[in-house]
């Protein structure tokens, strides 16, 4: 069983940056296939970015590219995702996600409010 809690949201003003991690119990950490996801008030979740196993290939939500930027570092079993540039529209609980093929795993959600 693998165990994903994220952190590092919280509220800030447009313009600021925050970076969320995502911290993961278990060995097979390494082996997983990552991912962000968000979802805002009265909308569906989202996809924000992902990432393979060994952090060599990443991709990003469209409209989120060139501001957020994902990576892992497997030795510590977290995931980190580098928000800046943040928007009133960032706001949302944001989630982490892994598996080896499917987001079999998820985390409980951190809360970013991004203030106007």
């Amino acid at each position: 069983q693998v165990q994903l809690v994220e952190s590092g949201g919280g509220l800030v003003q447009a313009g600021d940056s925050l970076r969320l991690s995502c911290a993961a119990s278990g060995r097979t950490f390494s082996g997983f296939y990552m991912g962000w996801f968000r979802q805002a008030p009265g909308k569906e979740r989202e996809f924000v970015a992902s990432i393979t196993w060994d952090g060599g290939l990443t991709s990003y939500s469209d409209s989120l590219k060139g501001r957020f930027t994902i990576s892992r570092d497997n030795a510590k079993n977290t995931m980190y995702l580098q928000m800046n540039g943040l928007k009133p529209e960032d706001t949302a609980v944001y989630y982490c996600a892994g598996g080896k093929i499917t987001y079999d795993y998820w985390g409980q959600g951190t809360q970013v409010t991004v203030s106007s």
